[in-house]
């Protein structure tokens, strides 16, 4: 994609007359990329300093450009995490809110957006508003998971929690179909603040859908192992795999190894918040294992009304489609998020990692039929191929999100990749 980033740790000035906001630019999709005929991209990552934090109530102020890594660094040796966090500490505060972000957590602790206090942002017009529930609650609602395009966010101030101690106590299971999974997902959910799950989608017969549950919560300050987690080494990924390499032959073989590698129906023990919540930011450059035409990911969310069948329809649609996910995630939903375009809502979700090729957009074009079919929704940050008329066919909210986009940008100054692929936005 051709164009510029302008990196400045003054975002307030910075911010003039640009028409995309990126933090580190890590998303699956178009969301980060420029739309056609736009040159200049605002980087955020330079404005990262923390303003305040509150050890009495846990309120954090800080920039948007603040990685999360490093917010953990600083953080986490004070007994203070971030409520929800997604599958990557390499994300942005104002990323996070953008996304709306969820996590292992979400059937209990809901969206990150729950706990943003408030945000400055810059909306398209050009003024600097500070909003939040009592105060230009529609733009505070409409910029929670939206996806950057109703202003560009300056600043975050969100409620850290108070953690027991800096180590989770995980368990983990072997389950042998798609029932046994799902059954245990939600039981686990009952006890459990933390629950995902791996799920093997080549596999077929008795055995589809079988996979490995993990559970997990904050090991209390008695039993967690002395001082601090040390650093995960970083693995690198030197040069990009062949093209084509990733395919259903070599996808199931990888699975079966995985799946014969938790060789004990439970395991136990405890792990530092790295390899618990972002298990795959040890290796560098991971994506180049999928080749030189990338990886994207189609995430979804089944009603819960639509019971284990809607999962199974899922699957079956990936495997008529005559692909396979390298890397597929099932977790369970809670209430949906207060930001008006929020991904999540009660129900499954389900992540798959599509290893691009040249019938890609119609795999893309056959989940999300099978997704308005069954009555779900799919989540913006993860999706570079939906069709317009697709997305408006899941999304009863998106009216309403126009509308508020249009009274803070009626001139149409922010826009993205993705806003041009899904709602005609114009350079």
């Amino acid at each position: 994609m051709p164009g510029s980033e302008v990196r400045s740790p003054d975002l307030a000035r910075a911010s003039s007359g640009m028409p995309l906001s990126r933090g580190l630019g890590r998303s699956y999709g178009d969301a980060s990329l420029l739309a056609t005929g736009d040159a200049r991209a605002l980087g955020t990552t330079l404005a990262d300093r923390i303003l305040s934090f509150d050890e009495a109530t846990g309120l954090l102020r800080a920039e948007a450009g603040l990685c999360l890594a490093e917010l953990n660094r600083l953080f986490l040796p004070r007994l203070w995490f971030t409520p929800v966090t997604p599958g990557t500490k390499f994300v942005t505060l104002g990323g996070m809110v953008a996304s709306d972000v969820h996590g292992k957590n979400h059937h209990v602790a809901g969206t990150f957006g729950r706990y943003v206090q408030s945000l400055l942002v810059r909306t398209g017009k050009g003024d600097i508003i500070e909003c939040s529930r009592e105060s230009h609650a529609d733009l505070f609602l409409a910029t929670i998971g939206g996806m950057g395009l109703t202003g560009h966010i300056l600043e975050v101030a969100v409620s850290l929690e108070k953690i027991p101690s800096p180590w989770i106590y995980a368990e983990s299971y072997r389950v042998t179909g798609l029932d046994e999974l799902l059954q245990c997902i939600v039981e686990s959910g009952r006890t459990w603040p933390m629950v995902v799950s791996w799920v093997d989608t080549v596999k077929g017969g008795v055995g589809m859908g079988r996979g490995q549950v993990f559970v997990g919560r904050w090991a209390s300050a008695d039993e967690a192992p002395p001082g601090l987690p040390k650093p995960r080494p970083l693995i690198p990924m030197p040069i990009s795999l062949p093209s084509g390499l990733l395919n259903r032959f070599t996808i199931g073989i990888f699975n079966e190894l995985v799946y014969q590698s938790h060789y004990k129906p439970k395991k136990t023990g405890f792990v530092s918040p790295d390899k618990y919540f972002y298990p795959l930011d040890s290796i560098a450059h991971w994506n180049r294992g999928y080749g030189k035409r990338g990886v994207t990911q189609h995430q979804s969310v089944i009603p819960m009304e639509s019971g284990n069948g809607g999962i199974r329809a899922m699957i079956d649609t990936l495997a008529q489609a005559g692909t396979a996910s390298f890397l597929t995630v099932v977790k369970d939903c809670g209430p949906q998020g207060e930001g008006i375009l929020s991904f999540p809502k009660p129900g499954m979700t389900l992540a798959l990692d599509l290893p691009i090729r040249h019938d890609t957009q119609a795999v893309i074009d056959r989940l999300n039929q099978t997704v308005i079919d069954l009555g779900g929704r799919i989540y913006l940050t993860k999706d570079g191929f939906t069709r317009a008329e697709d997305f408006r066919r899941m999304e009863p909210r998106l009216d309403e999100f126009l509308a508020i986009r249009q009274k803070y940008d009626p001139a149409g100054n922010l826009r993205s990749a993705q806003s041009r692929r899904l709602f005609g936005d114009n350079g």
